[in-house]
């Protein structure tokens, strides 16, 4: 009897990702054949504990396996021993090639073999194309990434060991981050310096017909030309006013006109950051964070776990012909033909630096519409995922078409204006309107030439000029984004630097400098001009690409910084004496010790504290009341701070009394249900409303 020929075991083959969550969406989508494995994040970087670079020998960066990533790395060497062959499928952009580098030489993977594999969605087409059509590592990519990382390990690592020395520990500086709190620094004293000038307008609110409209004082007519008038005082009103005769409204001119109004393109990083800022409340850290898992993939039921949308770092709008085409027909479908502008892949002009090869963010499929895929998403998840399917969408919509009308009016000479514009073909915001509530249809009667007006009413109002607004995280975005300082990766770990440093606070999500953060401004401002600069950090950035493109040795960009640099370093070593920040003493006595205790700024804001330490410890936090009794006990309403350095209000009595609440109390009840009253503040103004949602009284 013959003996049975032992089965050998059929080898696999390795993928490795940065992340178990894509590694088991990636898993399913290949399937037994292959293992997928997580490097989760870098494997190899500069240390901790020391620069990490030799200057001497031309910037030489000195690479460690990263602490406690030794499990990890044994696992995957032990995994490519057995494989048949190694897929190194890290993040399509210069952070994922440099790990698929540094993965490449722990392995000891030849650079040049083709094992790179790279996607900008994780969709089972896309992800078996890459497999099948693997490149070598590029290099070029790989050396723009080192470049930044060196450039901030150098700009990190000399200037904060001098904030330790000349200010205080635990302080630290940054290309991009310092920049950042520069702009808020700058915004700050330019809201400081602003002086409010007074000015006035004339609103008249005229009738023809059982129809009324506005409309705003202009100027007057001089030999049939429009003469503007400011109106600076009450005295100008006053005049103006006088002259007017109720009955001698006129209409003496009217155009009609059509207008369109184009949709918004795909989603970068940016935008949707800026987005998901004013319209859903999100950080910066936590949009980000929400566009990583639905990047990744989410289990929607029978289609099992599936990536949602593409990558969401990128600074591209260009759409996929195969994205556009499928857009193209749900559009006819679902909508109507007139609804399609025919297909747009916005592959135009690109900006400098943009990185064309992604795409913008958008749907992976866009029959995966939020309201189907809405019971398999967090809240959250399906906020951000409702705001892309909704952009993208109406990217490749018509446009909007408007009736326009403009009617200039007369009365002894003097010109009031009005304009008015109806919608009369949706496009786009048939799917845009739940989100963007721009141009509301403004009304105006039928006029013509001659028609005499009835006036209702005539309102004089005092304004004056307003300040530059302080920045908030969209605001701060958008201003980095066209000075050309950081790139997609870099906003939301910039954001959350300079709040975890204290350089920066968040009051009603706009951004305010402390005193640590306007000090330190100062000095690197005087004394570090390189990084401070933002038309050099521009154009330091612009190299970066330069290099990414092949057009610039990575080594020499580092050297010509550093030279300059290092100049400025030993002058502020020289000329810096070490700054002494006073506390601020308080009546509040040390109840353990009986010193004055003393205002600190710590982690998460200021709080008081004995001066004795480390011999005494005591510590307080700063009680800040609002003088509204609460609305549960006998206690007063204080204002307190969150971890996350949100505003809070809750009662003083706390722990006996649980109250608490986001919205500000005030002393009032609500006529209609008797619970509390709240101060809601919003883009549309602040009111006064009722805390209970389903009462919705507001004050008048």
């Amino acid at each position: 009897m013959a003996k049975k020929t032992k089965k050998t075991k059929k080898k696999k083959k390795l993928v490795i990702v940065e992340s178990p969550a894509k590694a088991k969406t990636i898993g399913k989508i290949l399937g037994r054949t292959y293992k997928v494995l997580a490097s989760v994040g870098h494997v190899r970087d500069l240390p901790k504990s020391t620069l990490g670079i030799d200057i001497e020998d031309n910037f030489e960066p000195k690479y460690i396996n990263i602490r406690g990533k030794g499990p990890i790395i044994n696992e995957l060497r032990k995994e490519a021993k057995k494989a048949e062959k190694i897929y190194l499928a890290t993040d399509p952009d210069r952070e994922g090639e440099a790990i698929s580098w540094h993965l490449a030489y722990i392995l000891k993977i030849d650079p040049t073999d083709k094992v790179r594999v790279e996607f900008n969605e994780i969709t089972k087409e896309s992800v078996k194309n890459a497999i099948k059509n693997p490149r070598t590592l590029d290099l070029t990519l790989v050396d723009a990434q080192q470049a930044r990382r060196i450039l901030d390990r150098i700009v990190g690592y000399k200037i904060s060991p001098l904030l330790w020395k000349k200010i205080r520990k635990g302080l630290s500086a940054g290309r991009v981050q310092s920049i950042a709190t520069k702009l808020i620094c700058d915004r700050e004293e330019e809201i400081d310096e602003f002086t409010p000038e007074e000015y006035w307008s004339i609103v008249a609110l005229l009738e023809k017909g059982k129809e009324d409209f506005e409309a705003k004082f202009i100027g007057e007519l001089v030999d049939d030309k429009e003469n503007k008038i400011e109106l600076k005082t009450k005295k100008d009103v006053d005049k103006i006013i006088k002259d007017l005769d109720k009955d001698k409204f006129l209409v003496n001119n009217v155009k009609k006109g059509k207008r369109k109004r184009n949709p918004y393109s795909p989603y970068t990083t940016s935008t949707m950051q800026q987005d998901a800022s004013r319209r859903l409340g999100f950080t910066t850290r936590k949009t980000m964070s929400i566009a990583q898992q639905l990047y990744e993939g989410i289990d929607i039921g029978k289609e099992g776990i599936v990536g949602l949308i593409t990558y969401m770092r990128t600074d591209s709008t260009r759409i996929s012909d195969s994205a556009v085409a499928l857009s193209k027909d749900y559009i006819i479908e679902r909508i109507g033909e007139e609804f399609s502008n025919g297909g747009k892949t916005y592959s135009g002009k690109k900006k400098k630096g943009s990185q064309n090869a992604h795409e913008a963010i958008r749907p992976t499929g866009v029959l995966r519409t939020p309201k189907d895929i809405k019971s398999f998403l967090s809240n959250d998840q399906f906020k951000l995922y409702n705001l892309i399917w909704n952009r993208f969408t109406a990217s490749q919509m018509s446009p909007a078409r408007y009736e326009t009308i403009s009617v200039d009016i007369i009365n002894n000479n003097y010109i009031f204006k009005g304009n008015g514009s109806k919608l009369i073909f949706d496009g786009f915001l048939r799917v845009y309107a739940n989100i963007d509530n721009k141009d509301k249809d403004m009304s105006i009667p039928n006029l013509e030439k001659g028609d005499k007006l009835n006036l209702k009413d005539i309102n004089e109002n005092q304004h004056f000029t307003q300040g530059p607004p302080r920045f908030t995280e969209a605001s701060l975005i958008k201003t980095m984004e066209e000075l050309g300082i950081g790139r997609p990766s870099t906003y939301a770990p910039t954001i959350g630097t300079i709040l975890a440093r204290n350089y920066v606070v968040l009051d009603n999500k706009a951004f305010i400098p402390t005193e640590l953060g306007i000090l330190v401004n100062d000095l690197l401002t005087e004394y570090f001009d390189l990084i401070i600069n933002e038309k050099f950090t521009a154009e330091l950035e612009n190299k970066l690409d330069e290099v990414e493109e092949g057009k610039y040795p990575w080594k020499q960009i580092v050297s010509d910084f550093y030279k300059d640099f290092n100049k400025e370093l030993i002058k502020a070593e020289e000329e810096i004496d070490k700054i002494e920040i006073k506390d601020e003493v308080t009546d509040v006595i040390c109840e353990k010790c009986g010193k004055n205790l003393v205002i600190k700024t710590g982690r998460y804001g200021k709080f008081m504290a004995c001066p004795g330490y480390p011999e005494c410890k005591n510590t307080k936090p700063i009680i800040e009341t609002i003088g509204v009794n609460c609305p549960k006990c006998e206690g007063e309403i204080i204002k307190r701070k969150s971890k996350k350095g949100r505003v809070f209000y809750g009662c003083s009595k706390y722990p006996e009394c649980d109250f608490v609440s986001w919205d500000e109390p005030v002393n009032e009840k609500c006529p209609k249900c008797n619970k509390y009253m709240v101060i809601k503040r919003s883009k549309k103004g602040t009111i006064i409303k009722c805390s209970d949602k389903e009462c919705g009284y507001v004050k008048e």
